[in-house]
């Protein structure tokens, strides 16, 4: 870069949305009207927690496992691959006969996107040890990827025996850590495109000649019919659950402008109290939160003395490459906030363009940005 240039375009700020947040609610001191014993509202670009109660407590996840189980078939398969249906997959051991199935038969030949719709859509078990088979050759063996995953993206309090949720007291998460994993999830067009699907109906095949196995979406925020009750004008998925022991969960999505919120609810007691808390805690998020810039574009925060420098290009603006934004409390006030700057010591000329050269801290609501 050409030192007589008077601002050197450093970047102490990798991305255009600043997002490293200390893992702490501080929005619990409003006092939400929550029936559910465990939730978290987070928002889905930053993972900043807007609400949580008992976010940490370990619960049974039931059907919402399987966003794990999609997550892992789409990193390691092509929807159009081609998967044999086992005698396990759709045999009563595996599939008790109260947990819901698609009626897929032994032997029958899917696509990872047939098995897909139905894993996310009606909450299939089977399809789901279909799928878990067909990565990894074992449910077994398909857990230990689940939970190598779950590690991965920050899990402290899950554990997976199962593809799918089928009750097992070693089978447990939290809503913090399925905020995690739905947080991820949203990452694969795919998910998010089938988590929309209201209906969905399973081919012929080479063992099922007829088009009669019709699913229709468990997720009642979604279901835009006008006798629903349930329908959330902004939702955008993502996954329902239930067992005995697990009460009802769901792991759901909603988008309003620039605004993507995920929220977490376990154990609640019945399907209507699911998405009220749903609807109230996206309605919190959607209603308190905005993203605030903080530094705009090409912003001078510092001068700094190169050595080695000429005349004109000794002193040098440290300039802000891309725009600094926050998601924070609308009510939040930012006039007076001043940044932490350290910069690197010994800098001397040449610099080339877009060199690191230090890093930036600030102070919002008791959280640390950097």
């Amino acid at each position: 870069m050409n030192l007589n240039i008077k601002c050197l375009f450093i970047l102490f700020l990798i991305s255009i949305f600043l997002f490293i947040f200390i893992n702490t609610s501080f929005a619990n001191n409003d006092n939400l009207d929550i029936y559910s014993p465990s939730c978290i509202l987070i928002d889905s670009d930053s993972g900043k927690i807007l609400y949580e109660k008992n976010a940490y407590k370990k619960m049974y996840p039931a059907s919402t496992t399987k966003i794990m189980t999609a997550i892992l078939t789409l990193e390691n398969c092509k929807l159009d691959e081609l998967v044999t249906v086992s005698d396990n997959a759709v045999s009563l051991e595996s599939v008790p006969e109260t947990y819901t199935r698609a009626d897929i038969q032994a032997g029958e030949i899917l696509t990872v996107e047939n098995l897909l719709n139905v894993l996310l859509i009606p909450s299939a078990n089977d399809a789901a040890i279909a799928l878990a088979e067909h990565v990894s050759g074992s449910v077994s063996e398909f857990s230990n990827l689940m939970n190598k995953k779950a590690k991965e993206l920050g899990c402290k309090n899950t554990n997976f025996v199962n593809p799918n949720g089928i009750q097992n007291k070693n089978h447990y998460s939290t809503a913090y850590d399925l905020a995690l994993i739905g947080k991820y999830a949203l990452k694969f067009p795919d998910i998010k495109r089938i988590a929309m699907v209201k209906q969905y109906t399973l081919p012929t095949t080479n063992k099922y000649d007829k088009t009669d196995r019709i699913f229709n979406a468990t997720n009642g925020l979604i279901n835009d019919d006008v006798l629903n009750k349930n329908y959330y004008e902004y939702a955008t998925g993502l996954k329902t659950g239930y067992t005995d022991a697990s009460g009802y969960c769901i792991v759901s999505t909603a988008k309003k402008d620039d605004k993507e919120l995920i929220a977490v609810i376990l154990n609640s007691d019945s399907i209507s109290k699911r998405y009220s808390d749903c609807k109230t805690l996206f309605n919190y998020g959607f209603d308190n939160y905005e993203y605030i810039t903080i530094q705009d574009e090409k912003a001078v925060v510092k001068q700094v003395e190169i050595e080695n420098g000429s005349k004109s290009s000794k002193n040098l603006n440290v300039v802000v490459k891309d725009k600094i934004e926050v998601f924070t409390k609308n009510d939040t006030d930012l006039s007076k906030l001043e940044p932490t700057i350290e910069i690197n010591e010994n800098l001397k000329a040449p610099l080339a363009e877009n060199t690191v050269i230090g890093k930036i801290t600030y102070n919002i609501d008791s959280e640390e940005i950097t």
